[in-house]
């Protein structure tokens, strides 16, 4: 008897959650439609009295809810905006889906989407959703209605290969669900192979996605597999199509008297590259003369890769579709071809080269008193990596010491009067690794920019900014061409007022208002007094995120970081599509030609900034899987760190000597019930009151290192 109890009692209780979420799907269904309680009963399959009455009495709720209204006497309609939304989908492995609408608002960016509701849209799938009736209390839903573009249908992961099938076993964890892969469709994969997967369709009741293999990228955990697994990971390509290679390869490198004839002969004027160490591709030199006392006149010469690709054959094709160099720990992915990137184009010392230059006559204050921009033939006297650029400096000895240290004096006038305009001096440490021949990591050092990279730094900016100025700055009465600017916006009030908080518990402040050289002043301020500290890396984080992105773009509104009205992208062509762009437009507007279409070279615009963006975070992603790989060995051992970040999932922290970061899962903390306090970036425990906040210095141990998800997970060491 009591057995019989128990069993009614539950299932009345689960009946009812159950019958609330199928009325409430079946109204979302049927959103156009109106019913009767009845009805609704009947069409459910629902026929017993109390189960009737139930059902009236969730009707009577979700009226009061205002989820539905009634239409007539005892008939009712689902409460439905009929709101169709267009946006980006945004998948979660747990389900839990998110759609961000185009323009989005607080209304209508990360709304749910039940898996149900999700048509199986992939992430970052442009897709048409209709809003869903909103119930009392609960956040909005919506259902995707169409898929309108396809965002990624290739995946990365392991093959688990059985006897009549296989699965593709993801890396990240963006769907739910493995991929199931029929035999005749491995194309050669072995058990443990990383492959490259795509997805040839989803049946609609299939908890499955199914695919075939493109490509086998080799054995997991070998550092040519994982690399490439990186850049497939972002839709990167990780090879070079032999057509485009044999394209270049037919190139000739004679440079013609004719062609000598046309341009500026600058190679009896003295020339140099200062490069990294390991650099092969010189696409910037400066050349140095004295024109007078007290006058100079300072080349910036740019590899003239144009002249060797033409626009619309099967280089450039490549080279725009590819948009940049990509940098991983290990390997650069060059977006021209070597034989241009690393041969024909590349400015190596003692060989005549071709150049788009700016010249200009600079007095001793780095007064700019005129220039020219020419196509130029030039001839590298030395070529410099960093280290020995900075030793002439730092010690006044060396090859061409005079040059040196002129263009250098020069330089840091260049640099002062920008931080004068307003310039923020973002100088960060990068993250280095020593590694062996198999790709293994052995150590981890930083990369900090020192004069020598200032001095090349700053001659690139004025050259870029001048031929912006040349394109750009027209007078009133006339409208500038069509052209390619690297655009920066103002930083986001919003995310500076944060700043300003967070930064007030470490006893800074900030100008959050005012002229825009006031508040960028301020911030350069900050930098300076966070110098050296504990909190330096981390609070020049926070303030990177409160700037905007640098973008490319048609619409000039000037760079904000930079302090200058107009910027473009002129001096690394070999590595960077918008370069070659700013040449072919110079090309045309020197020679007198009308403007290009801006809404052509807008959509070009668009593709560079999204390349360059999957680019880094590839490099991100590699750094990662480095400093993962480098802790995997320390497994127990004790660091002190830094809180780095805080979400609702757990505490990120930052080992203090070589910067790899991991996590400290919140179910670890288990002292307290931790709650995460979103303004304020803490976890507070709501018994004791204890806080984790950024930048607390902790103690914390290796607890594992998981290179498939490229994941550190650290202990808590309590003192």
């Amino acid at each position: 008897m009591s057995k019989k109890k128990v069993t009614h009692k539950t299932e009345k209780r689960k009946t009812k959650t159950d019958l609330i979420n199928t009325v409430v799907n079946f109204f979302n269904r049927n959103s156009t439609e109106s019913f009767s309680f009845k009805q609704v009963a009947e069409k459910l399959g629902y026929k017993k009295p109390a189960e009737k009455q139930l059902i009236n009495n969730i009707l009577f709720d979700l009226q009061e809810d205002a989820f539905i209204i009634e239409t007539a006497r005892g008939k009712f309609k689902s409460n439905n905006r009929g709101l169709f939304l267009e946006g980006v989908f945004e998948r979660r492995s747990n389900g839990k889906n998110f759609f961000n609408a185009d323009g989005e608002d607080e209304e209508t960016s990360h709304i749910f989407v039940a898996e149900r509701n999700s048509a199986h849209a992939m992430n970052g799938d442009r897709v048409k959703v209709q809003m869903l009736a909103k119930r009392k209390g609960r956040d909005p839903e919506a259902e995707v209605v169409e898929i309108l573009e396809r965002k990624q249908n290739t995946f990365v992961g392991t093959l688990d290969v059985q006897k009549q099938f296989a699965f593709l076993v993801m890396d990240s964890k963006i769907l739910a669900n493995d991929i199931f892969i029929p035999k005749d469709e491995l194309h050669g994969g072995k058990d443990g192979d990383k492959a490259l997967v795509e997805v040839v369709e989803w049946p609609k009741k299939a908890k499955n996605p199914i695919g075939k293999v493109i490509d086998i990228l080799g054995q997991a955990g070998e550092n040519n597999t994982e690399m490439n697994a990186i850049l497939a990971e972002y839709g990167l390509p990780y090879k070079y199509p032999e057509r485009v290679e044999e394209a270049a390869n037919k190139i000739s490198d004679e440079i013609t008297k004719e062609e000598i004839a046309k341009r500026e002969d600058m190679r009896a004027t003295t020339t140099f590259t200062i490069d990294p160490r390991d650099a092969k591709d010189f696409d910037d030199a400066l050349s140095v003369k004295q024109l007078k006392k007290g006058l100079w006149e300072v080349g910036v010469h740019i590899a003239d890769v144009t002249h060797y690709v033409e626009e619309g054959d099967i280089i450039d094709k490549e080279g725009e579709s590819r948009a940049t160099s990509i940098y991983l720990v290990d390997r650069t992915i060059p977006m021209l071809p070597e034989r241009l990137s690393n041969n024909l184009c590349s400015l190596r010392p003692h060989e005549d080269k071709l150049c788009y230059s700016v010249i200009f006559d600079i007095d001793d204050e780095a007064n700019i008193k005129k220039y020219r921009i020419a196509r130029t033939v030039i001839h590298s006297d030395r070529r410099f990596t960093y280290e020995e650029a900075q030793d002439i400096i730092e010690t006044g000895e060396g090859d061409f010491k005079e040059e040196v240290l002129k263009l250098n004096d020069l330089a840091k006038k260049l640099r002062d009067k920008r931080f004068d305009s307003g310039a923020i001096a973002f100088d960060r440490h990068e993250v280095r690794f020593e590694i062996d021949e198999k790709g293994k990591p052995l150590s981890v050092y930083f990369k900090y920019a020192k004069e020598s990279n200032k001095l090349i730094e700053e001659f690139m900016l004025l050259a870029n900014r001048t031929v912006a100025e040349f394109v750009g700055k027209v007078p009133k009465s006339k409208t500038a061409k069509t052209f390619v600017y690297r655009i920066h916006d103002l930083p986001n009030s919003e995310k500076m007022e944060n700043l300003s908080e967070f930064i007030r518990r470490f006893g800074y402040k900030i100008k959050v208002d005012g002229s825009k050289t006031a508040v960028s002043k301020s911030i350069n301020h900050l930098l300076d007094e966070v110098g050296g500290t504990p909190e330096e890396n981390l609070i020049s984080t926070i303030a990177i995120r409160a700037m905007a992105k640098a973008i490319y773009s048609t619409a000039n509104i000037g760079h904000y970081g930079l302090a200058f009205e107009y910027y473009t992208h002129f001096t690394s062509p070999i590595r960077r599509y918008p370069d070659m762009m700013v040449h072919r437009l110079l090309t045309k507007y020197m020679s007198g030609e009308r403007s290009v279409s801006k809404q052509i070279y807008e959509s070009k615009c668009e593709h560079s900034s999204s390349m360059e963006q999957l680019a880094a975070n590839a490099e991100r992603a590699s750094i990662k899987y480095k400093q993962v790989e480098y802790m995997s060995d320390k497994l127990g051992q004790v660091f002190d760190a830094v809180i780095s970040g805080i979400t609702e999932w757990g505490l990120y922290a930052e080992i203090n000597e070589n910067k790899c970061e991991g996590m400290i899962p919140i179910r670890d903390l288990d002292d307290d019930f931790y709650e995460f306090d979103e303004k304020n970036y803490c976890l507070r425990g709501r018994r004791n009151k204890r806080t984790y906040s950024l930048g607390d210095p902790l103690k914390i141990k290796v607890a594992k290192a998981n290179l498939e998800r490229k994941q550190l997970d650290f202990a808590l060491v309590e003192e």
